[in-house]
């Protein structure tokens, strides 16, 4: 949130609360639901979750908040009648919900350690990458997705290079009652993920590649690209952040695998035998 909405919506608090009233002052409240209050620290928690609200709009969008509000205590009011908060999933679901909610509060602390990158590695970042930075194309692909079975992809991938052109592969795919999407996507640069985006640099108009995936095949053909570069100076900022973003995971990270080296850790049932086969710990999110 900027600066003027954080203005607009601390306006939008003394209005609610009020101007000179003590009990009001004190209270904080905005509405009163049966016996329950709302407060405009619930109403200002929800207006910092949504971003971009225009500074003009914070006042009305408070409001809309508070109806909400309202709406959800009403709710929670009823369900609570009918027991409905000790029904076991809803019970499991809250558990979950707060077990995220704390361990997500522990990585942001532990990654709050971070120190921000200098001015010289971002310039190293940038000089790096030239295909995210000072050769940054926007690409326009055709992008083929196929419904296939293992032993059906090494006929897909010659036919594919046998094809003068993706149309005629597609044809090929219809003949053969291949079951397919047929999609033009419009990519920048750093849209593309950052293992292939080398490969997309040097795709010539009119390539494809093959790439294999859970369901079966996805053929990709470089339709077109333009030049869109971007300098040093409007690369700064998302630069400064990814690199940031990367420091953060690695000592989250590197702190999840010390805590695991310290722990008792012990996997029962049929999960000790994922264990035991040397599956590898997810990585911190």
């Amino acid at each position: 949130m900027n600066r003027l909405t954080r203005v607009a919506v601390c306006a939008l608090a003394l209005v609610l609360v009020g101007c000179g009233g003590g009990k009001n002052k004190a209270t904080q409240s905005a509405a009163k639901v049966n016996k329950e209050e709302i407060t405009v620290h619930q109403i200002n928690y929800v207006l910092q979750q949504q971003r971009g609200v225009p500074p003009a709009q914070a006042a009305s969008a408070g409001q809309q908040v508070l109806e909400r509000l309202i709406d959800q205590e009403l709710a929670v009011q009823t369900a609570k009648s009918k027991d409905i908060d000790r029904d076991p999933q809803v019970v499991q679901q809250l558990e979950a919900a707060k077990r995220e909610i704390i361990a997500r509060a522990y990585i942001e602390r532990v990654g709050s350690g971070a120190s921000k990158p200098t001015p010289e590695e971002i310039r190293k970042y940038f000089n790096e990458k030239p295909a995210l930075f000072k050769e940054r194309r926007v690409y326009t692909l055709q992008e083929l997705r196929i419904e296939a079975k293992p032993e059906q992809i090494a006929e897909l991938r010659a036919k594919l290079q046998e094809s003068a052109t993706v149309n005629d592969f597609a044809v090929f795919l219809k003949e053969k009652a291949y079951r397919f999407s047929n999609n033009q996507l419009v990519l920048a640069a750093e849209q593309v993920p950052l293992g292939s985006l080398d490969d997309f640099a040097r795709m010539k108009e009119g390539q494809s590649v093959l790439n294999t995936s859970s369901s079966g095949v996805q053929v990709v053909t470089m339709v077109s690209s333009r030049s869109q570069p971007l300098d040093e100076a409007q690369a700064f900022p998302a630069i400064e952040q990814f690199l940031l973003n990367e420091r953060k995971r690695r000592i989250v990270e590197e702190d999840l695998k010390a805590l695991r080296a310290t722990a008792k850790i012990q996997y029962l049932g049929e999960y000790a035998k994922g264990a035991a086969s040397g599956a590898e710990p997810t990585k911190a999110p």
